[in-house]
């Protein structure tokens, strides 16, 4: 009974968010991962095949802590494939892989206590006889960044030394690639989508009014795609 009850109480307000937005309507909470590119993709293709949906629109609702740069893609090119217009709305974080994510999106809708977050791609590692896990792949690129510098400076440490001679090359490429696609991804969906409608300067009281050069839009989504990478 009280399964129901919650469950209706979300259909409304479902309802009433598709109709204030004048868009499909559909919640993703969780991690962003392959697995479940599959069940994503079936949900948006049952909301494009009710009866009474001929939007254009979706409006997602997103909650996640971190995900996977290479399903954050794929979950972007399915989005866009059903719909011309995407607004996210972020009710408390999309952080990670969830930020460039929302980066897709036409419009970002967030309260004061929402937040994103750096884009530090989560990467899966196998180790054997350990479980397998996901690592954030800046922490890693930047750790090994620090011990060659000191390695250059000759202050590395014995430990640190050996620690810096286990590494994994072939992993280390691979979180290179996952940092070099989430700033890829980031500054093409920004130009696309997020700076589309940005025609002329409104917050520069030096150039307010005049008209935005495609360069420009570019120079900011450089700007913003570091931001989010540091």
């Amino acid at each position: 009974m009280l399964d129901r009850t919650i469950l209706d109480a979300l259909n409304k307000y479902a309802l009433d968010l598709e109709n204030r937005m004048k868009g499909d309507v559909l919640a993703y909470m969780g991690q962003i991962h392959n697995i479940y590119l599959k069940r994503f993709r079936n949900s948006i293709e049952k909301l494009k095949k009710r009866s009474d949906s001929s939007r254009t629109r979706l409006v997602m609702v997103l909650s996640t802590p971190d995900g996977v740069v290479e399903a954050t893609e794929d979950m972007a090119g399915i989005i866009r494939h059903h719909y011309d217009e995407v607004y996210f709305v972020v009710p408390d974080e999309a952080k990670s892989a969830g930020t460039i994510l929302c980066m897709s999106g036409d419009r970002i809708f967030m309260d004061y206590s929402s937040s994103l977050g750096p884009i530090d791609p989560q990467v899966l590692i196998e180790e054997q006889g350990r479980p397998s896990q996901f690592v954030p792949a800046l922490g890693y690129l930047d750790k090994v960044e620090e011990l060659v510098e000191k390695s250059r400076k000759g202050t590395i440490t014995p430990v640190e030394f050996s620690k810096l001679q286990a590494m994994d090359l072939a992993m280390l490429r691979r979180y290179e690639q996952a940092r070099d696609l989430s700033i890829a991804l980031l500054k093409t969906w920004l130009i696309n989508y997020k700076f589309k409608n940005w025609q002329e300067h409104r917050s520069d009281s030096n150039r307010k009014g005049c008209p935005v050069t495609d360069q420009e839009k570019e120079d900011r989504a450089e700007e913003i795609a570091s931001t989010l990478s540091d």
